[in-house]
């Protein structure tokens, strides 16, 4: 097709987007944006170059396999627009409008929705980001509005029961409050009494598994530390009236019965956030997310009341006392695992595989035996992870280490594979890392100048609390996002500068370490080492192979050092955690 103007055609993508939630509750659906773009393109007398959709992502990131697909072909050239249409199909984040129009520029391409108001001309750049901007405003002000929603029952003495509600409890039928779960309840009874009576957590650990009591996710190995965290959960300890009522409303405690005890469940402790990341590798672009989380002040929990779990206190405060010391409960015995911290993972769901120390009796004596096992079976049962087998510590370490023992004799073909590591490294980021920096940099100090000018408002008189306290949160969120992409960027150049001094320790000592020497490195330096090459240990079914970014995967096969390629199907291809 010709374009007007005599010079080519001119190419369009179109990119349609939608996030699971939107599925679920608009049913705005991909097929119906496609179909609005394809009508428009035609109109126009565009080329459609390709169409790409982003099903079930989120708008907040620009980290999503369709979006990296459009900047691809924008930086391969000859792209004339690209057309969404609406503009928080792009992003939901104005900044990475801004972002986007720059990188693609560069590329002769332009950004198009169907509902721009504006045009080219700085008066409609300008008209169509004051509409991104009210609508950021407006999103904030629905999340403030739900989190103190959420906040506001809290303090009305109500529970977010969630999905899960605290073991030993069940949600009542209206989900505001907690009831008690007897047959589970009873299982907390015998945990706190038998703690308070002197038994290790490991027994009690045991004890349950011996006797087949499932955990609270269903599974059938217990772990160590959720009797810990048990004792010392206020849910269970039973608490005064007075005791409740001197940290929740006089509401709330008027509607309490002062001859009851009651449990005290809080709410607003940690705070929870994500982003969602993603990797180049040998076989492309992987995506995951990942999750920070920190105890809030403690004047910021909120105390909410719910049946007493039948815990006597004094039984509670024993039990208490008898683990105040101890430190987090570790499975990893008394050896160290070489593949632990992510290097070992599950084949079937891509989790990391969980460290486990079983101690046999034989003639000999006991005998300490180490596993690794997938860590979502562990943890929440069949129904999460269909691999249910576990492995020999032993016979799989060794395997490994045969393994990258063949790598590091090929000290040529390692340096190359570690260059090839560094410049997939460099190409997880789209665009120049220092223009989209200074971009955040300018946004902070944007935010900084309205923050001021809203508190210089505020004191004329000019606004008042509350619209100055939604517009605070409107700018917190902003100054969230803004934090979150310069905190990224510097860790991006951060991991760059670690890898490219891990290739030079590789090359001036590892490879350069006879074959005696290198042999005799401890689980440590092994471990270490793994971490330097990027490996990753996949586990199903018996089988067991090893993928390293630049290197296909490859299968594990006894210990004779023998390998071969594995199919992509046999290898499977999981987000970073």
């Amino acid at each position: 097709m010709t374009s007007t103007n005599g010079y080519g055609p001119h190419r369009a993508i179109l990119y349609a987007r939608v996030s699971t939630e939107e599925q679920a509750k608009s049913g705005y659906s991909l097929a119906q944006q496609l179909e609005a773009l394809r009508g428009y393109a035609a109109a126009e007398g565009y080329e459609i170059l390709e169409e790409v959709s982003d099903p079930g992502q989120s708008g907040a990131s620009l980290e999503r396999p369709g979006m990296d697909r459009v900047r691809d072909l924008v930086s391969s050239g000859g792209v004339s627009v690209v057309l969404a249409q609406d503009r928080d199909r792009f992003a939901r984040e104005p900044a990475y409008h801004y972002l986007l129009r720059r990188e693609f520029v560069e590329h002769g391409t332009k950004i198009r929705a169907l509902n721009d108001r504006g045009d080219d001309t700085p008066e409609g750049e300008l008209t169509d980001g004051i509409l991104d901007q009210l609508a950021k405003f407006e999103r904030a002000k629905i999340t403030e509005r739900t989190r103190r929603g959420r906040l506001q029952k809290a303090r009305q003495g109500k529970v977010m029961a969630g999905r899960s509600p605290r073991y030993g409890f069940k949600a009542n039928a209206s989900r505001d409050g907690y009831e008690v779960d007897g047959d589970r309840m009873r299982v907390v009874r015998r945990i706190f009494r038998e703690v308070a009576e002197g038994a290790t957590l490991r027994s009690i650990k045991l004890e349950l598994e011996g006797e087949g009591v499932p955990t609270p996710r269903g599974a059938r190995f217990w772990d160590r530390s959720f009797f810990r965290n048990c004792v010392l959960d206020d849910v269970y300890r039973p608490h005064s009236f007075e005791e409740v009522a001197a940290v929740v409303s006089p509401e709330v405690a008027g509607r309490l019965d002062p001859a009851v005890k009651y449990g005290l469940w809080w709410f607003n402790r940690r705070k929870m956030t994500s982003r969602q990341v993603s990797e180049s590798s040998v076989d492309g672009r992987r995506y995951g997310r990942k999750y920070s989380s920190y105890t809030k002040p403690k004047e910021e929990w909120i105390a909410v009341p719910v049946p007493d779990s039948g815990v006597p206190r004094e039984v509670a405060d024993a039990a208490r006392e008898a683990v105040k010391g101890n430190r987090v409960p570790s499975g990893a015995g008394d050896r160290f695992w070489q593949l632990s911290g992510g290097v070992a993972r599950c084949g079937e769901c891509g989790r990391r595989m969980r460290v486990l120390s079983r101690t046999k009796r034989r003639k000999s004596g006991p005998r300490r035996y180490g596993y690794y096992r997938c860590a979502a079976r562990h943890d929440h049962g069949e129904e999460s992870c269909s691999n249910g087998r576990t492995v020999s510590a032993l016979v799989l370490e060794a395997k490994v280490w045969t393994f990258v023992r063949g790598v590091m004799t090929e000290p040529e073909e390692l340096a190359k594979d570690l260059d090839r590591m560094i410049e997939l490294k460099r190409a997880d980021k789209h665009g120049d890392p220092q223009k989209e920096a200074k971009v955040w940099a300018d946004e902070l100090a944007k935010l900084e100048r309205m923050r001021d000018g809203y508190h210089d408002q505020a004191a004329e008189g000019l606004l008042g609390f509350d619209r100055l306290r939604e517009k605070l949160a409107a700018l917190g969120q902003r100054r969230a996002t803004a934090e979150s992409e310069l905190e990224a960027l510097r860790g991006h150049r951060e991991e760059l500068e670690r890898l490219e001094r891990d290739r030079d320790a590789v090359v001036s000592h590892y490879a350069a370490l006879a074959p005696e020497v290198l042999e005799s490195l401890g689980p440590e330096e092994r471990h270490r080492l793994y971490g330097i090459l990027g490996i990753k240990v996949f586990v199903k079914d018996g089988e067991a192979w090893v993928e390293m970014p630049i290197r296909p995967p490859t299968a594990l096969e006894g210990d004779s050092g023998y390998r071969k390629e594995v199919t992509s199907a046999s290898a499977r291809t999981v987000a970073p955690s």
